[in-house]
């Protein structure tokens, strides 16, 4: 094996109202299956979501006192510095997503209902280039408003936008000067609260993730960008009563199994995936170890799974299994103060 294979770096972002110091790192040894105490690699108030370009240039989530917004910081030198950062007054984002061939950041503000695109520049820093503001409401007391949860690219590089208050998915054509065009929405049933949204590889299924109603939705992509339901899936147990809210889905590259978190039920339900990534069967829910799993996932190699609790501030690590898709927990209690982002460097 590679040495480069052996040691992998991991970033968690996460809140600072706590504890929490923002952005830290960790070493997941592959050999001995182990995670290396977390340590403080950038302090970055409210650092609740992380994308690294291939450039290895971070953008993140941050909040300055009444301002929000997002900051670009090169992690190529000994240690990493601030390029830049777009701030506004209000919230800042929830999600943030790097489109490569435009050389654009995507961000998804909640509070405000906004998608937002910003241009990357040469040195790497950002500067805003659109904003679409979604209005709408739905049935559920979270549903006050319009909630852009979510906001990244489709296998044929368009713009989708997961709207958690509104019940709706948009797709968007995107230019390369970031300029959005609304090419489709689909309408899931009141109440689902559309959060994330993930594609199989064959790039014509994709699986959206509903926070409030605990469900996944298999969906059939179309040439046009819109979307049409085959089926729906609970991701909790039947007779599971108190609350829940489902947050992170991720696939196995190879399309075979699917993965979400439960917060709430503090579980991760996996799914084997088949009938050209039409169909889903329940095959294990895993306990966390932990209290609201808001983000996990599977290293590079995707022999391992890291799953972050922000409630208990600890992190979870599962040995994953290729062929059967089933996990394995290995180590807990890494401590990783209000962590809710989990990415590999």
């Amino acid at each position: 094996m590679e040495a480069s294979f052996m040691k992998e770096k991991i970033l968690f972002g996460g809140y600072t109202r706590r504890s929490g110091k923002g952005i830290y790192q960790a070493e997941l040894d592959t050999v001995d299956e182990s995670i290396s105490e977390p340590e403080v690699y950038l302090e970055v108030p409210q650092a609740t979501y992380l994308a690294l370009s291939k450039h290895h240039i971070l953008y993140t989530v941050r909040k300055d006192g009444e301002e929000g917004g997002v900051a670009a910081y090169d992690l190529n030198g000994d240690q990493p510095t601030l390029i830049n950062e777009v701030m506004a007054v209000g919230a800042p984002p929830a999600y943030v997503a790097i489109d490569e061939d435009r050389q654009l950041v995507y961000g998804a503000n909640y509070h405000k209902g906004e998608v937002l695109v910003y241009r990357i520049a040469e040195n790497g820093g950002i500067s805003l280039a659109s904003t679409v503001t979604h209005v709408g409401s739905g049935p559920r007391p979270e549903q006050e408003s319009a909630h852009v949860h979510f906001t990244d690219l489709t296998p044929d590089h368009r713009l989708v936008a997961c709207d958690l208050g509104i019940d709706a998915v948009v797709t968007y054509d995107v230019d390369h000067t970031g300029e959005l065009t609304k090419v489709a929405t689909y309408r899931t049933e009141p109440g689902y609260g559309p959060r994330h949204l993930i594609f199989n590889p064959n790039g014509k299924i994709a699986y959206l993730l509903g926070e409030l109603s605990s469900n996944v939705q298999v969906l059939n992509y179309q040439k046009d960008g819109s979307f049409t339901l085959i089926d729906t899936y609970s991701l909790i147990p039947e007779d599971f009563t108190e609350h829940n809210g489902s947050a992170a889905i991720r696939i196995s590259q190879d399309g075979r199994f699917l993965y979400a978190s439960n917060r709430g039920h503090n579980s991760i339900a996996v799914f084997a995936i088949s009938g050209e990534g039409r169909s889903l069967q329940l095959i294990q829910r895993i306990k966390t170890e932990g209290d609201f799993p808001r983000d996990f996932n599977l290293d590079p190699t995707e022999k391992f799974v890291v799953c972050a609790n922000q409630n208990t501030d600890n992190t979870t690590l599962y040995r994953r299994d290729a062929e059967t898709g089933l996990l394995t927990k290995i180590q807990q209690d890494i401590p990783t103060p209000e962590s809710v982002c989990v990415i590999f460097r």
